[in-house]
């Protein structure tokens, strides 16, 4: 075997049939989203009845402070002036992991789009229903790590920390070679040259 031939051979999925659509991916995709949602808009309305402004309240020690603040744009308010566009990118999200739901035969990547899907659709919220107005809405933060305003970490909220945990599990998951149809891609080692 040459060296073209073990390299193309190093990756191939596991034997056996594609399995069927798993309703069930599906459904845990929905409930995933459904609950980063609930609590993402749960955890902003405790913090715009009890937090105000300008008094953060620090916690752990000063490991976390709750930090009400009203952002108009992504992290480190960056892009504050084009406040329409992130509506726009997370309807795409949105309708890329809706058609990826069709697909979509694996728990473990069902969990990391529910989460994604969760917190685009919390932050969506949001832009669309909050101050100033429909697609310039700013979204509410209150997690600020080791100083309260976002002098050493960006201010966040749960729908930011689904976003990310989603995301980082995704990685994870296509570096482990889980396919989202439930398939997993397994490396062979090349067989030595006689």
């Amino acid at each position: 075997m040459n060296a073209d031939e073990a390299t193309s051979a190093a990756v191939e999925p596991e034997p056996g049939a594609r399995p069927r659509f798993s309703g069930r991916a599906v459904v845990v995709l929905g409930l995933t989203a459904v609950i980063a949602v609930a609590l993402d808009q749960w955890v902003k309305w405790l913090s715009t009845e009890h937090l105000t402004e300008g008094e953060p309240v620090r916690i752990l020690g000063g490991l976390i402070y709750l930090s009400l603040l009203r952002n108009s744009g992504a992290a480190f308010s960056m892009g504050s002036d084009h406040t329409w566009v992130f509506p726009v990118v997370t309807l795409v999200v949105i309708g890329w992991i809706t058609y990826m739901a069709t697909r979509l035969r694996s728990i473990p990547w069902a969990i990391s789009l529910g989460l994604v899907l969760g917190g685009a659709f919390g932050n969506l919220a949001d832009r669309l229903f909050r101050a100033p107005g429909p697609f310039r809405g700013h979204v509410v933060d209150m997690i600020s790590l080791f100083a309260p305003y976002a002098e050493k970490f960006a201010v966040f909220n749960i729908a930011d920390s689904c976003l990310t945990v989603g995301v980082i599990l995704a990685v994870l998951l296509e570096l482990t070679g889980r396919q989202r149809d439930g398939r997993r891609v397994v490396r062979k080692k090349p067989e030595p040259a006689q």
